[in-house]
């Protein structure tokens, strides 16, 4: 990976579970603004959806992509709804809802340690 998809990726594997950010905000969260298009080309070349959870990452309106590369829009789908994301359609989540910006509060447990190495829990 190159330097611009090492933080995409930083910044996509802390979203937790139940929360969504756009590829936007993505790109602001790393201070490139402009670049949202190119946190989709990270995404679609991720080494390892269990680390970087990209289908967690969604457009600006909270559509989910119609081409999701990791088995269609219907697996994103089914794996924001297991994780609680609410959704306002069959194609967006609730952005109101579930947006996340970083070093938001967050609840429970943050996301980029492996719990069961760590405690076995």
């Amino acid at each position: 990976m190159g330097a611009f998809s090492d933080k995409a990726f930083d910044i996509v594997r802390r979203i937790p579970r139940g929360r969504v950010m756009s590829y936007g905000a993505v790109a602001r969260a790393i201070g490139e603004p402009r670049k949202s298009r190119f946190v989709g080309y990270a995404m679609r070349n991720n080494p390892d959806p269990d680390i970087y959870p990209c289908h967690r990452v969604v457009f600006k309106d909270g559509a989910i992509c119609d081409s999701y590369v990791f088995g269609g829009p219907e697996v994103q789908k089914r794996l924001l709804e297991q994780e609680g994301v609410p959704f306002l359609d069959d194609t967006h989540v609730d952005m109101a809802k579930c947006a996340w910006t970083p070093g938001e509060d967050t609840f429970g447990r943050p996301t980029d340690i492996d719990w069961e190495r760590e405690i076995g829990d």
